[in-house]
């Protein structure tokens, strides 16, 4: 029989129903992790590959992180054997003589980051890993914390994790500054926009950190702490929640969108810590189901390495798609996730029965700059106005004019060469043939109410406005375009399963392609561009889909002229493949280039997350 990956993921076959399963699904992802922790506990170190930072910091992320979970396993009194590795790390990993230091903080660290989970768990289970400790190793593990929290931490959400080291010293009964702690809570106010919405820092990123972080740690912070800030915190959640629910399709995924989506499951965590925190944004039973929901969708994916151990990726093993500041540990913020352990199974998350939130036809959001609409059982986030130009494939993390729950989004493997680039979602120019230009930032984006406009430059002598309008299932995008010279043009849809022996059916003609997979259907259409186009079924270069590592992508190719032209593009995907005689075959009518136009000026208002400097922290 063949090996499948998907066989060694611990989730599989694990129903996800209820607190016991949640429980088993918890000890299963950890228990692969046992054979890498060091001899004193410390460092929790799983393959050879490295991040931006040193190796003890990584060893440190392997360690900590899992701690997001368990923690919460043992405040809800779950059974766990392995406390005394977590003990007797704590000590030995604070201990400057111990050859398993962690390494002193002496500024913006990695460190600072983990100590949050530490802080966590010691301010909710201070009786596994902490009261074991002598009296030495607790004086090791409060200057340890109180050294690294009088640095400045990153101008984001890293500022939460100063205030969970402060939690878990105040809980400690340590002397400290709080005036840093109250620095920091007053700081963070700074990063609201409304309507429940952050940004993550003074940058143009609204993305998944705002529910499994800013919220997160909010949610969590206003269960551990009665203040205003808790009440604000709780408040903020109940509106986002009314947004953020839109961003998961029926199977329970979710719209994979920006950074730091190796953290997979993590993207459940703000409807945990809604558990976590007793605040019913919505009804229980849509609370639990969205987060059981979203981690039943993983359970048949081969997101592990052989032995079990979280891999870097997203839908399967791959590094290409990771940050800078991916190590092997990192995936391990999935276990976020895992809050709703700390609660009683007599609490109305756990008893209530599962439902699905009604189901929003068409959600537009102006502070991420999104119009999120459903295309069967898909969810598409339609974008304009975020960007991240500080990180590695920022621009296709960021900036492309969509992003499905179902099919992904890509990254682009090889900058020279646009004969072979995936483009989905995307419109890329070319002065040359070889090199090529997207979109990356834009200097305009408002959104008017279904309706979404950009203006962005891919050259500096080169200008592009572009409309995005929802017409369920499929999207329109109308892009009026300025040049001085000739320039070549790729725009993709959306990029699908590609099967081996060539199983697929793809077409391609003038004005139009489609690809046909096993499951599902994608094409592109022309509705009447100034220039004509011609089709590509583009068989993309492996591992650049964050799904599935074999794709199909349908593109439109043409030359534009100097001068301006326009182009009009009809975009479906859906999971039908006999769409092709069906829906396929009536797109959406023409949208008139002057009504767009008009709605925007008298309705458009400005995307929030364009309304920063966009400077990194």
């Amino acid at each position: 029989m063949t090996y499948d990956p998907a066989s060694a993921n611990p989730l599989a076959g694990n129903p996800l129903e209820t607190r016991q399963d949640m429980s088993r699904a918890l000890l299963d992802l950890f228990d692969p992790l046992l054979p890498y922790f060091s001899k004193g506990n410390a460092r929790v170190r799983l393959d050879g590959a490295g991040a931006h930072f040193d190796r003890a910091a990584a060893d440190l992320e392997g360690f900590a992180r899992p701690l997001w979970g368990l923690a919460a396993l043992g405040a809800g009194n779950g059974r766990f054997e392995h406390w005394d590795r977590f003990a007797e790390g704590l000590a030995n990993g604070t201990d400057p003589e111990h050859p398993e230091y962690w390494g002193t903080v002496n500024g913006r660290d990695q460190r600072m980051v983990e100590l949050a989970a530490l802080g966590f768990a010691l301010a909710l289970v201070p009786e596994k890993i902490w009261e074991p400790l002598d009296a030495r190793a607790r004086n090791n593990v409060i200057a340890y914390f109180k050294h690294a929290r009088q640095f400045d931490y990153a101008d984001n959400n890293w500022k939460f994790f100063r205030i969970f080291v402060d939690i878990a010293l105040n809980r400690l009964g340590a002397d400290f500054d709080r005036s840093l702690t109250k620095q920091y809570l007053e700081e963070l106010e700074g990063f609201y926009i409304g309507d429940g919405w952050y940004r993550d820092g003074n940058v143009r990123r609204v993305d998944h950190y705002i529910p499994f972080a800013m919220h997160f740690y909010g949610l969590i912070y206003s269960k551990l702490v009665d203040d205003d800030y808790a009440k604000r915190y709780r408040e903020r959640a109940v509106l986002f929640a009314k947004d953020f629910k839109n961003w998961f399709a029926a199977d329970g995924a979710t719209v994979p969108f920006g950074r730091s989506l190796t953290y997979r499951f993590a993207c459940a965590g703000f409807w945990s810590a809604l558990a976590f925190a007793d605040l019913e944004a919505l009804p229980w039973g849509e609370v639990k189901h969205l987060c059981l929901q979203h981690l039943r969708w993983w359970g048949d994916r081969p997101i592990t390495n052989r032995d079990g151990v979280l891999s870097i990726g997203f839908g399967y093993p791959n590094l290409l798609m990771s940050e800078s500041y991916n190590s092997a540990g990192s995936p391990y913020w999935a276990f976020k996730a895992f809050l709703p352990l700390a609660i009683p199974g007599d609490h109305p998350f756990w008893t209530a029965k599962e439902k699905m939130p009604e189901a929003v036809a068409v959600s537009p959001q102006r502070h991420p700059g999104m119009v999120v609409m459903r295309t069967g059982g898909d969810v598409v986030a339609l974008s304009s106005g975020q960007e991240n130009l500080q990180m590695r494939f920022g621009t296709e993390k960021y900036a492309k004019f969509a992003y499905s729950a179902r099919y992904g989004f890509s990254v682009e493997a090889d900058e020279r060469n646009f004969a072979g680039g995936a483009f989905d979602s995307a419109l890329a120019f070319s002065d040359d043939g070889l090199h090529y230009r997207v979109r990356e930032t834009n200097t305009e984006a408002k959104i008017a109410g279904n309706v979404l406009y950009s203006k962005w430059s891919p050259f500096k002598d080169v200008s592009v406005q572009t409309w995005l309008v929802p017409a369920a299932p499929w999207h329109i995008r109308v892009h009026r375009i300025n040049t001085p010279r000739v320039l070549q043009t790729a725009e993709g849809g959306f990029a699908i399963a590609k099967r081996d022996f060539d199983l697929d059916m793809l077409s391609a003609e003038a004005g139009a392609a489609h690809v046909i997979g096993e499951a599902d259907f994608s094409g592109i259409a022309d509705l009447g561009s100034s220039v004509k186009r011609t089709g590509l079924a583009q068989k993309a270069l492996p591992n650049t889909n964050l799904i599935v590592a074999k794709t199909l992508v349908p593109q439109l190719r043409g030359e534009i002229p100097a001068g301006e032209t326009v182009l009009v593009t009809a975009v479906l995907a859906i999971d039908d493949p006999k769409a092709v005689s069906g829906i396929w075959t009536k797109p959406p009518s023409v949208p008139d280039i002057d009504a767009l136009e008009e709605q925007v000026r008298k309705y458009g208002v400005t995307v929030s997350a364009i309304a920063t400097p966009g400077q990194m922290p």
